[in-house]
This record gives C-alpha cells, sequence and structure tokens, in this order.
C-alpha cells in the first residue's frame, strides 16, 4: 500500500523485527481488555448481519409508514419491514425470473418515528418543529473575515490572504424566524407562490435560510450550480420562468453577461459580502438590484400571510450537473424531500453533541439533506470553502488556523474525488518522510487494517501515528459520508484508516432525492453502496445486452430501479423523457436509474457497470469506462482520467491529468528531469512511462488486459466545474471532453 524506498537491507530487517516484537508484547498486555471493553465478536455480527431481504411477492409490497395512535406514540410497523434471517431468498429465483426486489431490514429509528408522529410532510413544518424542540441551541454558522493582507512568497509573488476570526452562530430559532422574514420579504416584492425563485449561490447560510424562506410560502425553489457555465445558467432561468434570482456579492458579475440571454429577470437579490461593498454600476436599467438584508428588512414589516405547501407541491426545481448533455431540471415534492430525511434519519447516526461542517453545493440534493437531517438532529453547521477548510488553504494567512481548525467538526459529507485527492496527498507525504518513518507508518497502517477487520479499535496506535493526519481536519472528525460517485475501496480503506473515521457511502440520484441505498455504519467491508434504505425498495431488472442477469452466479446482476416515495415527479417540461425514464406500477412510483448493480448475499448492493458507459471494441469485448476510470484513479501518477472506447477499434485510449509532484518524479527516474511540468505532459517518452505503470496497476486491480488504455494523452490542465468538463459534484462530462480533446483523441489512435 505505502512505498517504503530504500533502507540497508540489515536495519530494515531489525527494525521490522524490533517494530514486531513490541507489538506483539504490546497485544500480549492490551488484548484481554480490549476484548472485554471493545467486544469485538458484536462488530463482526453487525457487519455481517442481513441487511435486505427478497422481497416474496407484490401481495406483501409495504403499505404504509409506521402506524401510530391518537396520543402520538408509535403501536405497529405491522407488514412495514422483515425481520432478518439466515436466507434472505424469501422466493425462489428460476431461469425464467427477469427481475427481483429488495426491501430493508432495518426499522424506524427516533428521529423517523418523531417526523411521523409530529405529522411533518412538508420541509416548512420541519423547520418550525426543530426551531420549537431546539431554540436556543447553534445552528447555523459563518466565519467572520476581518480583511485581507498580502503576503509575499518565498517567490517574489504577493497573494491575498483572509485575516479571519471565530464562527459566529444563528439559533435555531433566529435561523426560523430569518427564513419566514425572507419569504416574506420576497412576496412584498411581488414573487406569489407557485411561482419559481432561483437561488445561484454557493453555499453558505443565507442559501439555506433562502430555500427555507421559499419553502415557506410556497415558491418552488429552482437551484442552478454556481459553478455552470453561461449558457446552461441561462438555460435553467429561461425554462423555468424565473422573474427574481437570488445570488451572491461573488456571482454578480456574472449576471452582466447573463442578463441580456435571460430577458424575463427583473429583480437581483444578492447576498453581501464582508469586506466589500457592490459596485452596481454596468447592469441593465431595468434590473432591480437588493441586498439579502434589506429583503429580510422588508420581511419583517410585512404582514403578508403565510402560504404553506402541501406535501404534494413542488418544493425544488433542481438542476441536474448535466454529465450527460444539457441540465435537466427535477422536479422534487415536499413528500420526496421528507422521505429522503426520514432514510437518512435511519441510516445515518447523527448526535446531538456533533457539528458539521457544510462545503459541498447546496444546490445538490445529497448536501441538502444532509443539512435537513442535522436540523431534524439539533446539530449546528459551519460553513467553509476548499479557500479556508484547513491551516494550508490557500486564503488561509500563515500562521492562523483554517476552518476545520476553527470549528473541530465532527462529521462532513464528501465527493470521491476529494477523497482521492486526500488519499493521494497522504501517500506524497509519507514518500517525503525517512525510511525508519515510511517502515513505521506502513508497519502501524498493516497492524491497524488487521485488527480492524477483527472487530478491535487501535487507540494507542491512532493516537502515536495518526494524530497528525487526524488534525488536518481539526481532530475530532469521526463520521464522512460520501456521495455523488462510487469511491473505490482502496480509497475509502486508507482514508478510513489513516483519517481514523468512518466512512460511510450511499447511493442515490436526483431523480430519486439522493436516496436508495445507504451503507450500514457497521460494515467493515469495502466498495459496496449499502442495502436499500427503510422508505423505498429497489429492483434488480436483467439487462440482457450487457449480459447482467438476476440469475448469474455467485450474485443476481442487473439495472436497477429504485420505487417509493423519495422517487420525483419527473423532468420539468420534458414528459417524454420522464415517460421513458419512470414509471408507476402497484400504486409506486419507479425511477429507471441505468446502473448496473449486483446485490450480495447479505443484501448489500456493489455498483458494477454503467449502461451508458459500456463501450463494445471491435473484437466484441464490452469496456466499462466508469469501472477502469474507478480502477485507475487510484494510481498515485493519476490526478483524473477520463478513458476513450472507439467500436472500430479494438483497444481503448485515456485522458490524463497527472498528479504534478508524481509525474516528476517519475520523469527522474527515466531520465528527464529538470523539464517543466508542461514540457513532461507533451512528452512521448513520459506517455510512454505513465502508459506502462497504469497497466501494471491495471493488471495488479484485476483489470483485464483488453480494458487497460493502451495509449494515453497527459493533460497539463486541471478539471474544474468552472471549465465545463466535470460536474459541480466533479463526474466527468464526457461529450465535452471528448470534444475538446478530439484531436488528440484521434492522434492516439492513428499513432
Amino acid at each position: 500500500m505505502m512505498y517504503i524506498g530504500d533502507m540497508d537491507s540489515i536495519g530494515f530487517t531489525l527494525a521490522l523485527g524490533a517494530l514486531r516484537a513490541l507489538a506483539f508484547v504490546y497485544d500480549v498486555l492490551t488484548f484481554p481488555v480490549y476484548v472485554i471493553l471493545q467486544r469485538p465478536w458484536r462488530a463482526r455480527q453487525q457487519s455481517r448481519k442481513i441487511k435486505a431481504v427478497i422481497v416474496a411477492s407484490e401481495r406483501e409490497q409495504r403499505k404504509s409508514d409506521v402506524s401510530v395512535d391518537m396520543k402520538g406514540i408509535e403501536t405497529d410497523i405491522t407488514n412495514r419491514f422483515v425481520e432478518p434471517s439466515n436466507n434472505n431468498q424469501a422466493q425462489p429465483i428460476t431461469q425464467d425470473t427477469k427481475s427481483i426486489t429488495y426491501r430493508s431490514t432495518e426499522q424506524p429509528k427516533n428521529y423517523h418515528i418523531m417526523l411521523l408522529r409530529e405529522k411533518v410532510d412538508t420541509m416548512a413544518k420541519l423547520l418550525e418543529l426543530v426551531s420549537k424542540k431546539y431554540p436556543n441551541k447553534r445552528c447555523l454558522g459563518t466565519r467572520q473575515i476581518f480583511g485581507e493582507d498580502d503576503e509575499v512568497q518565498p517567490n517574489g509573488r504577493v497573494f491575498k490572504k483572509f485575516n479571519m476570526g471565530d464562527y459566529r452562530w444563528k439559533t435555531f430559532s433566529e435561523v426560523n424566524t430569518l427564513a419566514t422574514n425572507f419569504g416574506k420579504g420576497l412576496r412584498e416584492l411581488g414573487n406569489h407562490p407557485g411561482e419559481n425563485v432561483v437561488i445561484f449561490a454557493e453555499t453558505r447560510a443565507e442559501w439555506l435560510v433562502a430555500a427555507h424562506g421559499l419553502f415557506k410560502q410556497n415558491i418552488p425553489l429552482v437551484t442552478i450550480y454556481a459553478t455552470l457555465g453561461e449558457e446552461a445558467i441561462a438555460h435553467g432561468i429561461n425554462e423555468t420562468d424565473v422573474t427574481t434570482v437570488v445570488t451572491s456579492y461573488e456571482l454578480m458579475p456574472k449576471f452582466k453577461k447573463i442578463l441580456p440571454m435571460v430577458p424575463k429577470v427583473k429583480t437581483l437579490i444578492y447576498m453581501e459580502d464582508q469586506l466589500h461593498e457592490l459596485d452596481t454600476s454596468g447592469y441593465q436599467d431595468d434590473i432591480t438590484i437588493i441586498k439579502f438584508t434589506d429583503v429580510l428588512e422588508k420581511g419583517a414589516k410585512s404582514d403578508a400571510v403565510a402560504a404553506p405547501p402541501n406535501p404534494t407541491d413542488t418544493a425544488i426545481i433542481m438542476y441536474t450537473s448535466g454529465s450527460t448533455g444539457v441540465p435537466k431540471g427535477v422536479i422534487i415534492l415536499h413528500k420526496n424531500l421528507i422521505a429522503t430525511l426520514k432514510a437518512f434519519c435511519d441510516s445515518v447516526d447523527i448526535y446531538e453533541n456533533d457539528v458539521m461542517i457544510g462545503f459541498l453545493p447546496l444546490a445538490h440534493v445529497f448536501e441538502l439533506l444532509v443539512e435537513t437531517v442535522c436540523l431534524c438532529a439539533g446539530v449546528p453547521i459551519g460553513y467553509s470553502s476548499a479557500l479556508t477548510m484547513i491551516d494550508s488553504s490557500s486564503k488561509i494567512k500563515k500562521g492562523t488556523k483554517g476552518d476545520a481548525s476553527v470549528l473541530q467538526p465532527t462529521c462532513m459529507t464528501c465527493v470521491p474525488l476529494i477523497l482521492d485527492r486526500i488519499s493521494k496527498s497522504i501517500q506524497e507525504n509519507v514518500s517525503k518522510a525517512s525510511s525508519f518513518k515510511k517502515l513505521l507508518f506502513k508497519f502501524a497502517y498493516d497492524y491497524k487494517v488487521k485488527w480492524r477487520k477483527r472487530g478491535y479499535e487501535t487507540p494507542l496506535v491512532n493516537k502515536v501515528v495518526f494524530s497528525a493526519v487526524r488534525r488536518l481536519m481539526g481532530g475530532s472528525m469521526r463520521l464522512i459520508i460520501s456521495g455523488g460517485a462510487p469511491l473505490s475501496p482502496e480509497t475509502h480503506e486508507q482514508v478510513n484508516t489513516c483519517l481514523c473515521v468512518t466512512i460511510i457511502q450511499g447511493y442515490g440520484l436526483t431523480e430519486s432525492t439522493s436516496s436508495a441505498c445507504v451503507q450500514d455504519i457497521t460494515d467493515m467491508t469495502f466498495g459496496r453502496v449499502g442495502a436499500p434504505v427503510t422508505i423505498c425498495e429497489v429492483k434488480i431488472v436483467n439487462w440482457e445486452e450487457g449480459n447482467y442477469r438476476v440469475t448469474d452466479k455467485p450474485y443476481p446482476r442487473g439495472e436497477i430501479v429504485i420505487g417509493g416515495d423519495n422517487i420525483t415527479a419527473g423532468y420539468y417540461k420534458l414528459p417524454e423523457k420522464s415517460k421513458e425514464d419512470f414509471y408507476e406500477e402497484n400504486g409506486k412510483r419507479w425511477f429507471k436509474t441505468g446502473d448496473v448493480v449486483e446485490v450480495h448475499d447479505d443484501g448489500v448492493v456493489k455498483i458494477i457497470d454503467r449502461k451508458k458507459d459500456l463501450v463494445k471494441l471491435q473484437a466484441g469485448e464490452y469496456v466499462s469506462l466508469g469501472k477502469v476510470e474507478s480502477q485507475l484513479k487510484t494510481c498515485p501518477l493519476v490526478d483524473n482520467i477520463c478513458v476513450y472506447g472507439e467500436p472500430t477499434q479494438h483497444y481503448c485510449v485515456a485522458l490524463v491529468v497527472p498528479n504534478q509532484n508524481n509525474l516528476v518524479e517519475l520523469a527522474k527516474k527515466i531520465g528527464l528531469a529538470e523539464k517543466p511540468f508542461e514540457e513532461l505532459c507533451e512528452n512521448a517518452d513520459m506517455e510512454k512511462a505513465v502508459c506502462k505503470e497504469l497497466a501494471e496497476h491495471g493488471l495488479k486491480g484485476k483489470l483485464a488486459k483488453f480494458e487497460i488504455p493502451a495509449a494515453v494523452k497527459l493533460v497539463a490542465e486541471v478539471w474544474s466545474p468552472d471549465m465545463g468538463l466535470v460536474t459541480a459534484a466533479f463526474k466527468l462530462k464526457r461529450k465535452d471532453i471528448q470534444e475538446r480533446y478530439q484531436c488528440e483523441l484521434r492522434r492516439m489512435y492513428a499513432s
């Protein structure tokens, strides 16, 4: 896993022997204590438990959620959940079986039951409930910025760095009042219930306040990623007939170019900057520009009557990040959001003394729902960004603390690309250490992995070896929830081990309100996305073209189809596409995902393919591009990769965004030292060396020879959302990448 480097063989043997002897003595002395205190057999038992079962017949479809009596006390969970058994196959799988439906074995937990008891069926009711339950608790926090200072770098360049203070907090009661005032302020500005309003802003406290203000007035919220290009932004605004846009000081300059493309927009509301006043010159004369705080003041003085939504009213029109073309607006109802909220409350252990750090886009339903779980549990959310998160972030003044060090969060959401970068950063730092430190780190890593698989924690190793890595995120992090794309098993295990946290990953789509499957927190395996959540069922359906069938051995395989109250109402103004992807069956709404999975004996799902990612090469072999990319991304040389396969060719090729430091190290080995990074990316010998490294890494990861790219093009530019080559969740936009690099792709095949 970790590269040790050169070390005198005798010294290496002696050092390793000493570490093993020390560990043996430690194990002998502490083993009885750990057995009694940690009870590892329970951890192993929980990890192996049956987490989902096959639905026996359509007659046994779940009929209701938890039944509660008039006093609001849970009385029955009849016909809703199935107790686990030794055999989860409730019906025989015969050769003519075309689909299998799975259901969770879990039962509702406290917060789920609370939502049912209090009859919370809209987001407006949720905020009212939590503001009464936790009125004086910290709710939303924003870091103070006192000013910007010039910091001279060793090369003489001057960078602007923030002089930052502590977090300033709004209580739950204050957040509820602010949301109420914002909603009423919008009514004063002429926005009516049912008329769409866009929020186009970075993740911050005002974003969530504005969203709940809209929910309270039954005004559908249109979300657009802050990183989208001008045409995609205009598309979302025009398609939803929006007249009012809520944005931020940082994004206001974009509208000088966008406004001529969105003729219906008449009002821009902007969230202020802590340091700068907005220059309003240069905007169209017929546009009203108003501060966020001014809207709050209007609302505080307003006598507008509230217009609370119904469960079947539209809460959000959420534009997808557009990985396969023009972004589509997904119509999310209030009942969809509440259904996923219940599912996440059952799946994720969040405690009242937790602290969450929020930085993923709130325009992504995954982040929005996880933050809503925090609201439900009374957990404070402190906001951050990639520019200020850790002590070494680009906007943090030298000698001052990043957001994580100040906030000391215990939980966060993340996407696999960021976890991949953390993993490579750990490897890079270890590679720069002395030979003995490398040996110590690898020994401690292997030692911890060995005992974790047996159900034990390793507190001494965590403190002595991994505490420095853990302090990067404040030192208190215990839970990371990963979503947006499959997380590679290697990254999952390494970050889990080195950060001393529990990483659980889930699976869902915007169309399923981000929920479908969530990994059980007790599951000690890696590379799986969990069993179905408590509020929906998943169906595995044969995909004959890809040769995936539910009768496959050892595990059923096929396209995953999701059904339940989390399935959204369809695509905005796209009835044909909605009809193609959504359908009703036996009183339940279903969505065809296009993802291919296998389901293990304990009912846990593993993503193995995607229908749109499958390419058939000239010789007839099928290559799953996403699967190959997921494996090759774990190579230290790779920061990002896009694999391409041409059906008329017998091999595939790849565009690789290399890790700069590791590429330079490889260049030294092949005699290309002292060349600039950009020149290395253009060098043919460098490309061949990278191709060879990828081939070796791919074979170790059990990729077939035909799956491994036969040629690569090194790309010096980093793919970011504002380039339009990856989504806000850092998923590849294949079509855009292929168009941008079509000459390079043709050249690789020609060579």
